[in-house]
């Protein structure tokens, strides 16, 4: 499996959110204490938001604490949106085109989990993508056309709704090809200005999600932290596995839950497939 954080809040170093924390996402990298496998090194991409509006991407097939170019951007890129991901392959080739996080526009994406028996059923997934969007899939992976399922059915207009739809079309297709759990699933998307997060497995146990109290309300318990002094008021973090263990910092994303994100303010509500 794999592991994944979402940033946004005040402009921080992207090495702030992957070299520094006690268990940051590169440790996570070597040694994740809460996904399906303890290394995560089938490359690795990380997004961010500058000053155009179509955010950066860099990805790479090399393990993410094996770098050096990761290193170098971390210290010095600055932004105050940031998706990051290190992967391990369920299957599908260890290639640079699927890596995450994906790109279409000005929308990035992010998964961790699988599409079971994803062979059985490419084929009428792939066929079942907008013929205008279909060109644009690079990779052969799952997530990518799990992301080009959710643009299909109007990610850009209603994204839990265009998540719903695409979860319930492949759940429909893999139920009539016999696969009893077609879903596992926490996956990130954002348009550079607010965030969702979905947390929902066929079978109701999915992966690790969680996401980070609010910074103020921190502060207050522990006024001597430099970290915490450094975060604006509206910064938040989505992450597969918390960074530290920095007590009340952290609480679990609920099963079949879609976390939305829009400046300081969070809100939960519940997630279920749709009929396409």
């Amino acid at each position: 499996m794999c592991r994944w954080l979402a940033y946004s809040g005040g402009p921080v170093s992207l090495d702030d959110l992957l070299f520094k924390p006690e268990n940051s996402l590169v440790v996570q990298s070597k040694h994740s204490r809460l996904g399906a496998t303890t290394i995560n090194g089938d490359g690795f991409g990380v997004g961010w938001y500058g000053e155009p509006e179509t955010p950066g991407v860099y990805r790479s097939t090399e393990p993410a604490w094996n770098d050096r170019n990761l290193r170098e951007l971390s210290a010095h890129a600055r932004s105050s949106r940031v998706f990051a991901h290190i992967r391990a392959s369920t299957g599908t080739p260890v290639q640079q085109t699927n890596c995450h996080p994906f790109r279409h526009g000005s929308w990035l994406w992010m998964h961790n989990g699988f599409l079971a028996e994803f062979s059985r059923i490419k084929r009428d997934l792939v066929l079942a993508v907008d013929p205008d969007l279909f060109p644009l899939i690079e990779g052969s992976s799952d997530s990518e056309v799990l992301f080009f399922l959710a643009l299909t059915f109007g990610l850009a207009e209603d994204p839990p709704a265009a998540v719903a739809r695409a979860v319930g079309f492949v759940e429909e297709t893999g139920r009539r090809h016999g696969i009893e759990y077609p879903v596992q699933m926490t996956v990130a998307t954002t348009d550079g200005t607010a965030s969702w997060a979905f947390r929902y497995s066929s079978e109701g146990r999915s992966r690790s999600l969680f996401h980070s109290t609010d910074v103020a309300t921190l502060r207050l318990h522990y006024p001597d932290n430099e970290v915490l002094d450094a975060l604006s008021d509206d910064a938040r973090l989505v992450v597969s596995e918390p960074l530290g263990n920095l007590q009340g910092a952290w609480h679990e994303v609920p099963e079949s839950t879609c976390l939305v994100v829009r400046g300081g303010h969070e809100e939960l509500i519940s997630f279920a497939p749709a009929a396409p």
